[in-house]
């Protein structure tokens, strides 16, 4: 009798595991997002002078995930190009104004998952290394990099299904993911440059604040790892590979 209950309770044990029911588990991805971007300032948007265009980013890289049950933390680190576009009324004809910035973004997001679906929210600091401002009839790209500044913070949410496998061993997500910067990016150094467009007139009465948004689709594979279960019943926690 007392195996017959032994056994029901590695039953139990495996079907919670199944389940993803009071379990440590951590997995490891790829992922990679593309979607609409830009820069937006209430100046330029009052100043009849520039429209805004919808420009385009794309950024790759990998996350780990530290889980309990259907709910953890994914800790992401993705390289990121994008692109703000202006259209520029300023002159005799209408051009545009392309704003390119590169960074590394760290994600700190927290994760539920459940019924072949997740959502997401968080926090997100981008690292800025590179900004360059083309169009104005400038021959080539002018990097304006010293004019914003290095460190910017978001917020990020996010939602999305699984397309492949679920939330075990191997899987494959695709989802909607949403950006807004909280921070000014434009140090006070470019606001008195005018940027993000380059123009001294722009912020002569005050500067706005200038916050990079993105809107796109996210692509993910996704290994476990392991979990912290039992190889057999009655023996000590430790982590085991699924």
């Amino acid at each position: 009798m007392k195996q017959f209950f032994t056994l029901i309770g590695c039953f139990l044990f495996i079907s919670s595991y199944d389940q993803r029911n009071d379990v440590w588990w951590f997995d490891a991805g790829v992922k990679a997002q593309y979607g609409y971007t830009g820069m937006i300032n209430q100046n330029i948007s009052d100043s009849g002078d520039y429209a805004f265009e919808i420009g385009n980013g794309l950024a790759y890289g990998g996350k780990i995930g530290i889980n309990y049950a259907y709910s953890g933390l994914a800790l992401e680190a993705m390289f990121r190009s994008s692109t703000a576009l202006y259209e520029d009324k300023t002159g005799a004809s209408i051009t545009n104004i392309d704003v390119d910035y590169s960074s590394l973004d760290i994600y700190a997001l927290f994760r539920t998952s459940k019924n072949l679906g997740y959502f997401e929210i968080g926090p997100k600091v981008s690292l800025w290394s590179e900004v360059d401002r083309s169009g104005e009839g400038l021959a080539s790209p002018v990097s304006v990099t010293d004019n914003y500044n290095s460190t910017n913070f978001a917020g990020v949410l996010g939602f999305g299904a699984y397309v492949i496998g679920s939330d075990g061993a191997f899987s494959g997500i695709l989802g909607l993911r949403f950006e807004y910067g909280f921070t000014d990016v434009v140090s006070d150094g470019g606001a008195a440059l005018g940027e993000p467009v380059g123009n001294i007139n722009l912020n002569l009465d005050g500067a706005s604040s200038t916050n990079p948004v993105f809107a796109g689709i996210v692509f993910e594979l996704n290994w476990g790892i392991g979990y912290f279960g039992q190889a057999a019943c009655g023996e000590r926690s430790k982590l085991m590979r699924f």
